[in-house]
C-alpha cells in the first residue's frame, strides 16, 4: 500500500543511530544518507526515511499517529524495544506484551524515538 514513510527528525545523526539499532535488531541494513543530508532505510516492501522538516521548523510528532514495524517473533519485538531504550528511545504505552486486537492477538512495544514520534513493533501471533 505504502511506497515509503518518512518521518521528521530535529537530530539526523542522534536518529540514525536510534533507527539503525532498533531497525538492525529486526534485520535490516543501517540507514545511508543522501545529498541533502536525509536518512534512508530500504527494504523489499518500502522505504523508511528521516529529515528534518523543508520549512525550517523543528520537527514535532503527530498526537494520535503512530508508525508500526513489522516483527517475524516476539523475540525480535523485544529485541527491537530493548535496542530503543538503549539507543535515545523512551517507553511508552504498556510495557512490550501480548493485546487482543479486532485482528486476533498481536505481540506489541511501543516506543517513542528521539524526536517523539510514537512508533511501534508488533508480531502477529497465529
Amino acid at each position: 500500500m505504502f511506497s515509503h514513510v518518512m518521518l521528521g527528525a530535529n537530530d539526523i545523526e542522534k536518529s540514525k543511530l536510534f533507527y539503525d539499532a532498533i531497525l538492525g535488531a529486526l534485520g535490516y541494513d543501517a540507514g545511508v544518507f543522501d545529498e541533502k543530508g536525509r536518512c534512508f532505510y530500504f527494504s523489499a516492501s518500502g522505504v523508511f526515511a528521516l529529515t528534518k522538516p523543508i520549512d525550517g521548523e523543528p520537527a514535532t510528532h503527530g498526537n494520535g499517529s503512530t508508525m508500526g514495524f513489522n516483527a517475524k517473533d516476539t523475540d525480535l519485538v523485544d529485541a527491537w524495544h530493548a535496542a530503543g531504550l538503549a539507543n535515545g528511545g523512551t517507553a511508552c504505552e504498556q510495557p512490550p506484551g501480548l493485546r487482543e486486537g479486532a485482528v486476533g492477538q498481536l505481540y506489541l512495544a511501543y516506543l517513542r524515538d528521539p524526536s517523539g514520534n510514537k512508533i511501534c513493533a508488533l508480531h502477529r501471533v497465529a
